[in-house]
């Protein structure tokens, strides 16, 4: 039988029957619908209808395969992603995160199986991505490459919040993703609220959040994303934070601070076409950043690579950076 206790969640526009079955979720772990509603003491039907409220509270997430399953959705993530679409709160729901964690501790220790979550579905693999950024409150660490399960037409404003509430994100590109029209907006606009960028050839998609979360994708589909892995803290999220890193420190750094392209000095222009090319970006992103039919960046990039005697673009971002940082240190 389900014990009576106060409302914890309220204030974040949950309701007691919806906390009442949360909490009974946490207590049970993964279960299905006819247990879970025999521990909350509501009816089945009853708890089918409440489903996709929770859901789209965040609060659970269904497991592939039938009978349907639920899984409730740590309280650290849940509550903190609530309490972030209602500032207002905060301070109490930080409180109810306290005690829901308290309570799923007991179980978690007999459960090393949700250290892993499957998440199905493109909506609901969004839904979790901008859950755990509005959950963020130090880091936030991401691999980009396509396909998406998000609208990347789109800014992230869950991260643009974070950003606002002190959260630092660093970010490496695969260049394919400048593929996308809509991206290079999006990552200037990123940078102009504090993302750091780097470009790479990356092996997968990835974002990891605090050092506690981890999203990626659970197959290599290079055409959609229909399904992901949430990876809680563990020897594996310790891998993937290790691989951004090793991935970090060879990575290009983005330097977009030409702001009009059109109007840049020659040194400018240059050290921008050098440095999105070595990053390996293609010829077609490369001439949309920087204003310029991909004519014309052929025939300038054909005037470098013969001024600066190089066959490969190696060889000439190796040799035009090298210059440039001679010019630098001539007039400093």
């Amino acid at each position: 039988m389900a014990e009576q206790r106060g409302s914890l969640l309220g204030g974040l526009g949950v309701s007691t029957a919806e906390e009442t079955t949360y909490r009974a979720l946490l207590g049970t772990g993964p279960t299905t619908l006819s247990a879970l509603a025999e521990r909350a003491q509501v009816s089945t039907e009853a708890l089918r209808r409440m489903v996709p409220n929770l859901e789209e509270l965040g609060l659970v997430s269904r497991l592939p395969g039938r009978p349907l399953r639920l899984t409730a959705t740590p309280p650290s993530v849940a509550v903190d992603a609530l309490a972030a679409r209602r500032q207002d709160e905060v301070a109490s729901s930080r409180a109810a995160a306290s005690v829901l964690m308290a309570e799923e501790a007991i179980h978690s220790a007999e459960r090393p199986e949700e250290l892993l979550e499957v998440v199905t579905g493109g909506e609901a693999i969004a839904r979790r991505f901008y859950q755990l950024h509005e959950a963020a409150q130090h880091e936030v660490l991401g691999l980009v490459k396509p396909p998406f399960a998000i609208d990347i037409a789109q800014p992230n404003v869950t991260q643009e919040a974070a950003m606002r509430r002190g959260v630092s994100v660093r970010c490496i590109y695969a260049p394919s993703a400048f593929d996308l029209p809509a991206m290079m907006a999006n990552v200037q606009r990123a940078m102009g609220k504090g993302e750091v960028v780097r470009i790479a050839e990356i092996p997968t998609k990835l974002t990891v959040i605090d050092a506690k979360f981890a999203l990626l994708p659970l197959t290599s589909h290079d055409v959609s994303v229909e399904s992901a892995l949430v990876v809680h803290s563990s020897a594996l999220l310790d891998a993937l934070i290790s691989l951004f890193e090793a991935l970090w420190r060879t990575a290009a750094p983005m330097d977009l601070s030409t702001s009009d392209p059109g109007a840049a000095r020659p040194d400018d222009l240059e050290r921008e076409m050098v440095s999105l090319l070595a990053s390996g970006m293609q010829d077609e992103a490369v001439a949309r950043q920087l204003g310029v039919s991909a004519r014309t960046l052929q025939r300038r990039l054909q005037v470098l690579f013969d001024q600066l005697d190089s066959r490969t673009r190696f060889q000439a971002g190796f040799r035009a950076a090298t210059q440039l940082q001679q010019r630098a240190d001539a007039n400093e």
